[in-house]
């Protein structure tokens, strides 16, 4: 119904299947629109990201692009203008980004917060404020959190 959400369920039920499988459905029928999934590590961006290959991996259209620390700027940019649709990041690295003006989120329909809250216990609070005010008002927006009380 493209409504916000939040799920809370212990590690390992499929969190990440509950946002990437609506958010690629949403994508192809939004052939301009992008997504963004932000994770507080970068071995959850990685975690996420090979999950979203292995679903996508048959819809060359939706390419994605993981924006984390340790990695290279230029190959991230690379990607980025090879047309990836979906964003997957940690706050820090998007951060760099978009005061670089290497990322755009202007298109982006579909965000995720994935352990939202791990992500604020972090520190994340500043970084999230500011991505969140370059990402469109109306949009769909899912939080989750395994560790959320």
């Amino acid at each position: 119904a493209g409504r916000d959400l939040l799920g809370c369920a212990q590690t390992g039920t499929g969190k990440t299947a509950a946002f990437c499988i609506p958010m690629a459905v949403h994508l192809l029928g939004a052939p301009t629109r992008t997504a963004l999934i932000l994770a507080p590590t970068r071995e959850l961006a990685l975690q996420i990201d090979e999950f979203w290959k292995q679903l996508t991996l048959f819809t060359p259209d939706l390419k994605s692009v993981t924006l984390i620390g340790g990695a290279s700027h230029k190959i991230q940019l690379k990607h980025i203008n090879r047309g990836a649709r979906v964003i997957i990041a940690t706050p820090g690295r998007l951060m760099d980004h978009l005061e670089r003006g290497t990322a755009n989120l202007s298109n982006t329909s579909f965000l995720v917060l994935d352990e939202a809250d791990r992500m604020l216990d972090m520190g994340f609070a500043p970084q999230l404020k500011k991505i969140l005010a370059t990402v469109p008002v109306y949009r769909q927006t899912m939080l989750f959190s395994a560790t959320m009380p």
